[in-house]
């Protein structure tokens, strides 16, 4: 997105990798030959996921890329799981949380709030503007997973066919709002057409193919691991491709941002009750050896 951005609007980014996503998933679902829904249902909650979770997130994205680093913007991509936590329980109804798990959410806004580092002044600059725009669009993810979750469970499409949807609606969406949002000049070079390509075929293609799979073989709390990894790779890249910099208080803001989704997924107290398991297992296992003895 921010080598696309410096020959095109954040509209066109958005639209294109859209489309692109749509044409690849597109080329998947004929050769697999797989067959779409034909319930009404299922159309109608899939274009309110191709606009929760594509549209208008990926236009907050593009547009905040102009005036914040990839790597703090990677940093934010983290708090989805946080957002998705918040949505589950307060908007959806379909999880409780425990005291632990609410306070997680609130750790993982403590980290948010590092990261901004109100302590530098917030004047309404468009970096101030551009980070509350990408926190939007993680609360867009937020709502989508749980959405999916009390909506699209159970309508047995396969991973492809959800994904090609998903995208597929999207880009139509945006091709039908191109005169509105997209009719604007374009410079284009190798770098450019290349970064567009990377991320329309295989970052909203490919990917989401991917995304969806594993989530379905892991589980959605396994399956967000890949939330602790998102911020390391955006932050390397930014830095070793792009020259980016980074200050202290984004990489303090994001550890607490991890934390809370420890907190918030309840990870900690499956992870010490798995070890008291395995201690006691452990522990089994000697007294039967030494009976044996």
């Amino acid at each position: 997105m921010k080598v696309a951005l410096q020959g095109i609007s954040p509209a066109q980014v958005a639209w294109s990798r859209l489309v692109l996503g749509a044409l690849t998933l597109g080329l998947f679902v004929l050769l697999r030959r797989e067959v779409l829904p034909r319930r009404l249902r299922v159309w109608m909650h899939m274009t309110v996921l191709a606009i929760s979770f594509c549209v208008v997130p990926f236009l907050l994205f593009s547009w905040a890329q102009q005036h914040v680093t990839s790597g703090l913007a990677s940093i934010y991509n983290a708090t989805t799981p946080i957002m998705t936590a918040v949505m589950a329980w307060l908007v959806f109804r379909v999880e409780r949380l425990r005291a632990a798990q609410i306070a997680g959410i609130l750790v993982g806004i403590g980290g948010v709030m590092v990261i901004i580092a109100p302590w530098r002044g917030l004047d309404p600059s468009q970096s101030l503007v551009a980070q509350l725009a990408i926190l939007g669009a993680t609360a867009c993810y937020g709502f989508s997973l749980a959405y999916m979750r009390r909506f699209v469970s159970d309508t047995g499409m396969t991973a492809l066919v959800f994904s090609f949807l998903n995208i597929g609606i999207a880009a139509v969406i945006m091709v039908l709002l191109t005169p509105v949002i997209a009719l604007t000049p374009v410079v284009l070079d190798g770098w450019i057409v290349g970064s567009l390509l990377l991320l329309g075929c295989l970052g909203t293609g490919v990917a989401y193919i991917w995304n969806q799979n594993v989530l379905r073989a892991w589980g959605p709390t396994r399956a967000s691991t890949v939330t602790y990894i998102t911020p390391i790779v955006g932050v390397l890249l930014g830095i070793l491709v792009l020259g980016e910099h980074i200050s202290w208080n984004e990489p303090v803001g994001a550890v607490l941002v991890f934390l809370g989704i420890l907190l918030a997924q309840d990870r900690l107290r499956r992870g010490a009750r798995a070890a008291r398991t395995a201690r006691r297992a452990d522990a089994a296992a000697s007294a039967l050896r030494g009976e044996k003895v």
